[in-house]
């Protein structure tokens, strides 16, 4: 039987002192040395086997931020472990207490393909496993061939189409080795509700908030959602082809929408019904030409075969908790990043392979900023942090 834990980390712009990240922001030395301090620590309170990171400008950036982690680690292990001469070393609570450096541990960095020069970067995503890795990390951002989605005619004519050829943010796919199983990790970071605007010599006019634009905004809006499900569809195409395989499948990340977002539903599936019986058959002949019975049963395993659970759902289900969300803006407080699990995971699949024994949320870092009594905590994360603790059975 082995125990570990798997947990999705926005870190909100890591990235080194005195680099220019967007247009005018970057860090001085001293509100870097406060945010190293406070990703460390917020690491080693984590303390998870598999960490999935978003928002990675530089690898080195994040190394320092585990080393760090790994040193206070030490020292707390050192203050609270006792050694082996102590008759009661064995104890339990103490199996608990020890943190686990990420000394030997592997780290797969993916670098953003829309990167640019200082003041034009674009994040990247990252995942730390102490486990290591089967294979090589495989990156998906720029699409071997475009994706063109058309859109039927509705009687008008044509119905025109939209089209994508790279995604806003890499999506970062790991094998993990996890006692005797080999497990599939997914980490993403899909396009954010932000408006995508079109520029005009250089600015976008809906950006000038003196001659506010309420249809141009509204159209930036409609540009993000369209890219963020197009992003969606491909991760659930990566997701379809790995669970074709028979592999286990975890997605974890920032999805920059709640656990029902259309967005959301792309990458987890359908929820089947409770009976397809009723429904009139695709090709129906006539009126009462409905599915049978035994098509019922097919068609709902082919749909649970590759339906994703929520953990956050999994663990609410299961307990009295209420209060998970994973970002606050604008007096709304919402999950936006989630862990999603394949029926391998499921207490209701009887050929699970492991079971998600509890869920953890830490968000207590997490101001509004609509509040004005709100604490202050500009360079601290503006995500909660989420972690899965998974046992599996053998």
């Amino acid at each position: 039987m082995t125990e570990f834990t798997i947990a999705s980390f926005n870190v909100k712009n890591l990235i080194g002192a005195g680099k220019e990240y967007y247009r005018f922001e970057e860090y001085t030395p001293e509100e870097y040395a406060w945010k190293e301090d406070w990703l460390a620590d917020q690491l080693l309170t984590l303390d998870a086997d598999i960490v999935c990171f978003q928002e990675i400008f530089e690898q080195e950036a994040l190394e320092t931020v585990i080393a760090e982690a790994d040193r206070r680690g030490a020292e707390a292990n050192e203050a609270v472990i006792p050694d082996r001469n102590k008759r009661y070393h064995r104890k339990a609570i103490f199996r608990k207490l020890a943190y686990r450096p990420y000394t030997d541990a592997a780290l797969a960095f993916a670098p953003n393909a829309n990167d640019g020069a200082p003041g034009q970067r674009r994040p990247g995503v990252a995942v730390v496993s102490r486990f290591g890795f089967v294979g090589a990390p495989e990156v998906i951002q720029v699409l071997p061939e475009p994706l063109e989605i058309p859109f039927s005619d509705l009687g008008g004519g044509d119905g025109g189409s939209y089209r994508i050829s790279r995604l806003s943010r890499p999506v970062l796919k790991v094998r993990v080795p996890v006692g005797r199983r080999v497990v599939t990790v997914f980490n993403c970071h899909l396009k954010s509700k932000l408006g995508e605007y079109q520029r005009v010599g250089g600015v976008a006019p809906e950006t000038d908030l003196v001659n506010y634009d309420p249809a141009g905004r509204a159209m930036g809006s409609l540009r993000a959602a369209l890219r963020r499900m197009a992003e969606a569809w491909v991760l659930r195409k990566a997701i379809l082809d790995e669970l074709a395989t028979g592999a286990p499948v975890m997605v974890l990340g920032d999805f920059n929408d709640g656990e029902h977002a259309v967005s959301s539903e792309i990458i987890s599936g359908e929820r089947p019904f409770k009976n397809y019986a009723w429904m009139r058959r695709h090709d129906a002949q006539s009126r009462n030409d409905r599915y049978s019975d035994e098509e019922s049963l097919q068609i709902t395993e082919a749909i649970e075969a590759v339906q994703l659970h929520s953990a956050e759902k999994l663990f609410v289900r299961k307990s009295l908790r209420d209060m998970v969300y994973t970002a606050a803006f604008g007096g709304v407080f919402e999950s936006i990043d989630q862990i999603f699990l394949s029926r391998h995971f499921h207490p209701d699949f009887s050929g699970r392979i492991g079971d998600m024994e509890y869920f953890s949320c830490f968000n207590d870092h997490l101001t509004d900023g609509s509040h004005p009594e709100a604490p202050y905590n500009k360079l601290a994360s503006d995500h909660g942090q989420i972690m899965a603790h998974v046992r599996l059975v053998e």
